[in-house]
């Protein structure tokens, strides 16, 4: 009968030690769970701070490599801040050459067609659009150098003025980019080469390019135009001249 005692007071032990061992496991997985989260929050949070960098491994190029850097977006209180702290000057919307150009092709037009306007260094973000947003964000930034608009202020023309730096570096690409972006908008492209394009020959551009009004000028109108044009421009007897970079 003892004997039957101890060996039921040892299995009850036994069973004890299993139950507060299954607890105890229970309780140190627990933790080891909870360091885990803990420290899974931090690389997050340590993450997020940092600047994320993307990479291209999808594209082409070596993996890994750097394509852009994800900075935190500076918000309008940031951005009068910063402005408030710098010093600001005015910069010349056309330099001395374009400003010709500018000033020439502006009173052919208005001569030829008083309902159309030039308009210098429009971005082209602003007059042409894609629901691609990558191609957008191609020609988004880049801006001509001048633009005729109709009467309804429709984009119709882009004339760029291509001086002494005429395709140097990536001018040329760029070019292209703007090129065909405005080929497929339906907007016509010409450029005017400094030291190569007369006056006389801007001016038969203009009349190709620029629509009359739809109601017919008189004679004397049409005359009285040329003339204020001619005088405007200085041409008289310098239609040999060119358009130089200086």
């Amino acid at each position: 009968m003892l004997h039957e005692y101890f060996d039921l007071a040892e299995s009850d032990s036994l069973i004890l030690v299993l139950i507060i061992s299954a607890f105890v496991g229970a309780a140190i997985e627990r933790f080891r769970a909870h360091l885990r989260r803990q420290a899974w929050k931090r690389h997050n949070r340590r993450k997020w701070k940092q600047p994320h960098i993307k990479t291209s491994s999808g594209s082409g190029e070596l993996p890994g490599a750097l394509t852009s850097v994800v900075s935190k977006p500076v918000d309008a209180a940031d951005q009068l801040r910063i402005v408030m702290g710098a010093e600001f000057s005015i910069q010349p919307l056309l330099n001395r050459s374009e400003a010709r150009v500018f000033r020439e092709l502006d009173h052919m037009v208005i001569a030829r067609n008083p309902n159309w306007q030039v308009m210098a260094q429009v971005s082209l973000g602003e007059i042409l659009r894609s629901r691609d947003s990558e191609a957008y964000k191609c020609i988004n930034s880049k801006r001509v150098d001048l633009l005729l608009i109709d009467e309804k202020c429709r984009p119709r023309h882009v004339v760029e003025y291509q001086g002494g730096g005429h395709h140097q570096g990536t001018a040329a690409a760029r070019d292209a980019v703007k090129k065909e972006a405005l080929r497929r908008a339906g907007i016509g492209y010409c450029e005017v080469v400094a030291g190569q394009t007369t006056p006389s020959e801007l001016r038969r551009l203009i009349e190709k390019l620029v629509e009359q009004p739809t109601s017919d000028l008189t004679a004397v109108d049409q005359d009285r135009s040329g003339t204020i044009a001619t005088a405007a421009l200085g041409i008289g007897q310098s239609h040999g001249s060119t358009l130089d970079a200086g």
